[in-house]
């Protein structure tokens, strides 16, 4: 991560958090197209202390086991950090600008609130295509999917974020008993990610007393950006919520 400098102008002095309008970018990018960052070899390259140096200094065998996939600006990822204080977590996003914006916004908020948020981060990668690279087999507990791009068009549907192909890698990497949580705006998307979720061998959802129980449930619609918007506009949401099974 770079060096956080409070006088920097694109962030705000009494904070020292970065500014949100120096980072804005595209809404979405397109996940198909070919971009230039560093990947991976495998999930043994990654490099935790760069990421989490505090939390390796202690033990040094810690994994990530939640993975905000699209995270924009890191609002789930601020808010889940202080819940789950020793769980590693990190948001995978592809735009340049705002996964600048979230490393920024970690280091201010380690500055100013020392031995906190050492446990989350971020990474600039394409996760529709690089989520094997970063996680082996059973490693993660959660995965968040929060309203994703709809890629409406039909020809589109191919590059959205939950798909029949792509759970299965979920599938992959999530451990038995791990959850994935989805929600959005679009009840067509709604409906696509709760059939691809109920239709795969490998997912069950959430008993209604388990999504009333559980604490994370009830940040899907108001930790980030763009649930708060939704909020403010009286918007409905869609919300599907899964847990890896066992293979029979």
């Amino acid at each position: 991560m770079l060096e956080h400098e409070v006088s920097n102008p694109t962030h705000n002095k009494k904070t020292g958090l970065p500014r949100k309008r120096f980072y804005r970018a595209r809404a979405h990018s397109n996940p198909l197209s070919d971009s230039h960052f560093p990947i991976p070899i495998s999930p043994a390259e990654v490099d935790y202390s760069l990421h989490y140096p505090e939390m390796v200094k202690v033990d040094g065998s810690k994994k990530i086991q939640f993975a905000d996939v699209g995270c924009g600006f890191g609002g789930l990822l601020i808010a889940l950090a202080p819940l789950f204080p020793d769980t590693l977590m990190v948001g995978m996003e592809l735009r340049d600008k705002v996964t600048e914006y979230v490393k920024e916004r970690i280091l201010g908020l380690r500055t100013t609130n020392p031995g906190q948020y050492q446990n989350v981060s971020v990474v600039r990668t394409n996760s529709m295509k690089y989520i094997p690279n970063y996680f082996g087999k059973g490693q993660l507990k959660k995965m968040f999917f929060l309203f994703p791009d709809p890629h409406f068009k039909e020809k589109n549907h191919r590059r959205r974020v939950i798909s029949p192909f792509l759970l299965d890698e979920y599938a992959y990497v999530l451990a038995v008993g791990g959850i994935i949580y989805t929600i959005t705006d679009v009840e067509e998307l709604g409906e696509w990610m709760k059939s691809c979720l109920e239709e795969h061998p490998l997912f069950e959802a959430l008993t209604t007393e388990e999504l009333e129980t559980d604490q994370v449930v009830k940040l899907l619609s108001t930790a980030t950006e763009e649930g708060q918007k939704v909020a403010r506009n009286d918007g409905q949401t869609f919300r599907a919520v899964y847990r890896r099974i066992a293979t029979h």
